[in-house]
């Protein structure tokens, strides 16, 4: 009868813990590449999902800054997301068939350099 009110009890006290490690989020930056507000747009609504608490892309340095919990969604998974609407990061590399779709001004590849 020990063993098992101790196992509740220890239960009791960890359970809080291990839930409030599974949905606390992490920030992460990595880079993005992308040229203008629509990429901005693009970008940031890729990973605009369950599980990501904010994201904000700096045109400037090219640099998305995601808040998401890692226990449930991983940050290679939002790379590729990323890439999957046509925006390279330094880890998955856009479909060329998916960039050339991109507007104009969102053609950020120069001449055979990927970036």
């Amino acid at each position: 009868m020990k063993a098992l009110l101790s196992f509740f009890l220890a239960a009791f006290i960890a359970a809080p813990l291990l839930l409030a490690q599974d949905t606390s989020p992490v920030e992460a930056t990595f880079k993005v590449y992308g040229n203008c507000g629509m990429c901005k747009k693009r970008i940031e609504k890729a990973v605009s999902v369950s599980n990501v608490k904010f994201a904000k892309w700096d045109k400037s340095t090219k640099m998305l800054t995601v808040a998401y919990i890692p226990a449930k969604i991983t940050l290679d998974s939002l790379q590729q997301r990323v890439a999957a609407v046509g925006h390279d990061t330094d880890r998955f590399k856009a479909p060329d068939s998916v960039y050339a779709s991109l507007p104009d001004c969102c053609l950020y590849r120069k001449g055979g350099n990927t970036h």
